[in-house]
């Protein structure tokens, strides 16, 4: 009874006759249930609910039900979907939720963009076949600071990331740099982004041109054609950005910073992944490769 469970859980710090009149239950009922035990399905459900808490506060207090689940089962716990739902309700852990964003992407008129490789097929089988880049923007008290991301679509791995106080080309050249070095793809790379004045420059397209990688651009205005890269947007900013307000880009920097490299690329259960990290995606498809 969850009026007992209450009592028992709060004796130290008040009489056990107060809570049992404050919570409407007879004090020899309490008694009579503390003298049958705790039954085997709350003692297991108390257990489960200790382990649950511990994935979420090692989650930054980001994950829901799904991604909770999925990390019990990872460490070998059998045990229901809806029952760590109802666990979670009952311990008030409650995982991040996702705002409605708008775009800002402007383009450059003078430029002709890519034309559209994609048609959101954001599904390829393989590393370094398709990336996917985006800008976004972080609002400190300083002013704005500006992140652009290249993320590997196979393995949602952001494999290039830069940050910057203004929106110039260089922000994008940056985290393209840092991609091309990292991954050293092969010459069937494709590139997705949007239609951004800083994708369609001349310097910018240069740079994938002089390493082989095709673009590809969105349609005008069309969103979902770059939808993997908005979504990790929505996640960064729903479970990192939109918590806390930032006093200094400095700040903010280093929170990004370690987001992605620490948390998002090698913890964060990704569902797209079968619930699997980026890096731990990108190990385990190298192992089945090696092995075949």
């Amino acid at each position: 009874m969850s009026q007992y469970r209450f009592i028992q859980a709060h004796q130290a710090g008040y009489p056990i006759t107060l809570l049992c009149r404050v919570l409407g239950v007879a004090r020899s009922g309490y008694y009579a249930w503390v003298r049958r035990g705790v039954p085997a399905r709350e003692q297991a459900d108390q257990q489960l609910t200790e382990r649950i808490t511990t994935i979420y506060r090692e989650s930054r207090q980001t994950y829901g039900s799904p991604r909770v689940h999925a990390t019990l089962r990872h460490a070998g716990v059998r045990c229901g979907r809806k029952r760590v739902a109802r666990l979670m309700r009952q311990a008030a852990l409650t995982g991040c939720r996702a705002r409605r964003r708008s775009r800002t992407t402007r383009s450059d008129p003078v430029h002709v963009p890519a034309p559209n490789l994609i048609e959101r097929r954001f599904t390829v089988a393989q590393l370094d076949q398709l990336w996917a880049g985006d800008i976004t923007y972080i609002p400190t008290w300083e002013g704005w600071l500006y992140l652009a991301v290249i993320l590997d679509v196979c393995s949602r791995r952001v494999v290039g990331w830069a940050m910057a106080d203004h929106l110039g080309g260089t922000l994008t050249q940056a985290a393209l740099t840092m991609a091309l070095e990292r991954r050293r793809p092969g010459p069937d790379l494709i590139q997705h982004t949007d239609r951004g004045s800083q994708y369609t420059a001349t310097a910018y397209r240069a740079v994938l041109r002089a390493h082989g990688v095709t673009a590809s651009m969105s349609r005008a205005g069309d969103c979902y054609d770059n939808a993997l890269a908005e979504s990790f947007f929505a996640t960064l900013k729903t479970e990192l950005i939109d918590r806390q307000p930032w006093p200094t880009r400095r700040a903010v920097r280093q929170a990004i910073f370690e987001w992605i490299e620490a948390f998002y690329n090698r913890q964060r259960l990704h569902s797209a992944l079968g619930y699997q990290s980026p890096v731990g995606f990108e190990e385990a498809l190298t192992a089945v490769r090696l092995v075949a």
